[in-house]
């Protein structure tokens, strides 16, 4: 009998999907063009720069034949703005997603990104965690969906490539103490049963490393007013036949 599977992805399984982030690369050998389940590969021409999945990236940094290249919100100068903004500017709720980019559309205006020069009704516009915000080209000071798991695949696999490495991991460590404490002081807002988690910002496995604590709090708190709500019934319910026996009693004389 196979036992039951856990709610929502576990942290193995969203590591594996953010290994399908696009990532920049400066490749140090010629490769030509592969045809993979996602499309194909642009070939690799050096110095230009490429963006490939990370899977691939990790690959090629393996085997020495291509270099990694950070992307901007991976830098010390921006993970201190953010950790500041967690801190100072909005001690309460999480710094906000990276904005959707957009591209010219080669007529002087400018579209979000992944939508046709000509939308119709039907299109689908991407929007995050579904766009590339992990390469060279995402902006600085915005943490992206997969951030952690992809910073710490980095620092593992390609730390050389990271710049001011340990700092980072410094910096890193910090901003998941901060974010980790209001994730979990967050719940307070569900006291009553009424309340709703604001998890803007919240990447994927925050998500998943939290999932069983905020269920818990939320499976408690459903108890913990299912049995109010029954006190409160037999306190009704006892009111109701004291004042019918005081109403009987009324009748009688007494």
């Amino acid at each position: 009998m196979a036992l039951p599977l856990p709610p929502g992805l576990i942290p193995t399984e969203v590591a594996f999907l953010c290994e399908m982030e696009m990532i920049t690369i400066v490749p140090r050998q010629r490769l030509e063009s592969m045809s993979l389940l996602s499309g194909k590969t642009p070939a690799l021409r050096p110095p230009h720069r490429a963006q490939v999945p990370l899977w691939l990236a990790l690959l090629l940094k393996k085997q020495r034949r291509a270099n990694i290249v950070a992307p901007p919100w991976l830098y010390p100068d921006s993970l201190k703005d953010i950790i500041n903004h967690e801190t100072n500017v909005d001690p309460e709720a999480f710094s906000p997603p990276p904005p959707p980019p957009t591209r010219s559309d080669g007529r002087g205006a400018a579209r979000p990104y992944g939508q046709q020069s000509d939308p119709r009704d039907g299109d689908v516009v991407l929007s995050p965690p579904f766009l590339p915000s992990c390469t060279q080209d995402a902006p600085a000071g915005y943490l992206p969906y997969h951030w952690l798991e992809l910073s710490e695949t980095l620092l593992a696999h390609a730390a050389d490539d990271v710049p001011s490495a340990a700092e980072v991991r410094a910096l890193l460590r910090d901003l998941q103490e901060v974010r980790a404490a209001k994730m979990r002081g967050s719940t307070v807002h569900l006291d009553g049963g009424g309340g709703v988690l604001n998890l803007r910002g919240v990447g994927a496995m925050e998500l998943a490393e939290s999932r069983g604590f905020v269920l818990g709090v939320v499976e408690g708190v459903r108890k913990l007013g299912a049995s109010a709500e029954a006190s409160r019934r037999e306190e009704e319910e006892e009111g109701a036949r004291g004042e019918g026996r005081d109403e009987s009693d009324d009748e009688m004389g007494f």
